[in-house]
């Protein structure tokens, strides 16, 4: 279990209370497939995503981010046992859709660096901590299943 500090709590809460979830999780998935191409494989079905701008417009991918950070929300409500919160999803993406679990983190590389630009000098480096902190939680979670 891991332990979470008022601060903590706060920041993890300040930063989604505050996030365009239109935005941000179109943006942070759109990068993943872009910088990370083999990532695609596990969005056949979503369409055209030949090149950049393919990606960038395809309605699927954007509404999918959006779905994601919807699911982050999941691990802020439930910081005290994420792990359990995501358990179903764990073995959704292990067993039925072949998910490799080193997405997870690239993934949430791609987000940080989304909430980054849009934070500017707000995401300073103790909030980029807790931030990483608490996104190494959900893909430890997420990946939960693998091991």
């Amino acid at each position: 279990m891991v332990e979470w500090s008022a601060k903590e709590r706060e920041v993890i809460n300040s930063i989604f209370s505050t996030l365009d979830y239109e935005d941000i999780g179109s943006k942070a998935l759109i990068r993943c497939l872009i910088v990370y191409p083999w990532t695609q494989r596990y969005f056949g079905a979503f369409g055209n995503l030949y090149n950049a701008e393919a990606i960038k417009a395809n309605p699927n991918i954007a509404a999918h981010g959006v779905k994601v950070l919807h699911g982050l929300d999941r691990a802020v409500k439930n910081m005290d046992n994420i792990k359990a919160t995501y358990a179903e999803l764990s073995v959704l993406h292990s067993e039925k859709l072949h998910v490799d679990p080193d997405n997870f983190k690239l993934l949430s590389d791609c987000l940080t660096i989304v909430i980054a630009a849009k934070m500017g000098n707000a995401f300073t480096p103790e909030v980029q901590a807790v931030f990483q902190k608490f996104l190494a939680v959900v893909v430890s979670a997420l990946g939960k299943q693998y091991h």
